[in-house]
C-alpha cells in the first residue's frame, strides 16, 4: 500500500526554469526517491526567494504550509531533495526533530561537505536512531534469554551472544537503510550491477560501515537487507 509524502522545494528566483538545481531537479529527486520506496507524492510546496535561520518559518510560509499538511495527515513525511534543501540551521533542524517531524532527504551526498554543521546534526540523529534501535534490541533479547529460563545475572555464554547478534543485526540494519539512498542514486546514474554500484560509491568516497571500500559483496549485503536487487 502506497504511503503518503509531501514535498518541499526551495530555491533563489534566479533557480526558475533551471535544470541543473533549480525546482524541477528537486522535483525528480525526490520523485524517484518515492516511486522507489512506495510513497505517492500526495501534496507539494514551493518556496522562492528566502532566507533560512531561527525564523525560518516566518520566512518561508510554503514551508510552514507543507508541516501543517504533513500534521493534517497523521504526521507523514516531508521531503526534501537534499538538507539544505529544507534548512542549513542546525537550532532550526534540531527544534523540527524535538517536535518528532518526519523528513526525508532523497539524495544523501557524502563527502567532504559532510562536516557541514546540518550534516553533522542529521548523522547525529542517525546514531541517536542506532542507540535506540540497539536499545530495543536488547531488551527483547534479554526478555527471550529469561522466557528460555537462562539467568540473567550471571555471564552465560547463550544471554551474551543473544544480546551482541541483536545489537549486530540492528546496526546493520540501520547501516543499510541509511545507505540504501546513495545506492539508488549510483543506479538512477547508469550503474546496473553490483561491481558497478561499488566503483561509483568508492568514486563518491561513501564509507561502508567499516570505514572501508565497497565491494561487490557490501553492496549486495545491503541490497538484501532494504529487499531490493541488482545484477552482479
Amino acid at each position: 500500500m502506497s504511503k503518503p509524502l509531501v514535498a518541499y522545494f526551495q530555491a533563489a528566483a534566479r533557480e526558475r526554469g533551471r535544470s541543473s538545481d533549480g525546482i524541477a531537479a528537486q522535483r525528480d529527486a525526490v520523485s524517484r526517491f518515492a516511486n522507489a520506496n512506495g510513497f505517492t507524492v500526495v501534496a507539494e510546496f514551493t518556496d522562492f526567494d528566502v532566507g533560512g535561520g531561527p525564523d525560518t518559518i516566518e520566512r518561508r510560509p510554503q514551508l510552514a504550509a507543507a508541516l501543517a499538511e504533513t500534521r493534517r495527515r497523521g504526521k507523514c513525511p516531508i521531503a526534501v531533495r537534499t538538507l539544505d534543501r529544507l534548512s542549513c540551521d542546525v537550532h532550526f533542524l534540531s527544534h523540527l526533530m524535538t517536535r518528532r517531524v518526519s523528513f526525508i532527504v532523497a539524495e544523501i551526498k557524502i563527502g567532504a561537505d559532510t562536516a557541514d554543521p546540518f550534516m553533522l546534526l542529521a548523522f547525529a540523529a542517525l546514531a541517536q536512531k542506532s542507540r535506540e534501535v540497539m536499545s530495543e534490541k536488547t531488551i527483547a533479547a534479554l526478555k527471550l534469554a529469561k522466557a528460555r529460563g537462562q539467568a540473567l545475572g550471571n555471564p552465560h555464554l547463550a544471554a551474551a551472544r543473544a544480546i551482541a547478534n541483536a545489537n549486530h543485526k540492528a546496526r546493520a540494519d540501520l547501516f543499510a537503510e541509511g545507505a540504501a539512498p546513495a545506492i539508488r542514486e549510483a543506479q538512477a546514474a547508469g550503474a546496473k550491477t553490483l561491481r558497478g554500484i561499488a566503483a561509483a560509491l568508492n568514486a563518491r568516497g561513501a564509507p561502508t560501515a567499516r570505514r572501508g571500500k565497497w565491494e561487490a559483496q557490501t553492496v549486495a549485503n545491503v541490497l538484501k537487507r532494504v529487499g531490493a536487487s541488482a545484477s552482479s
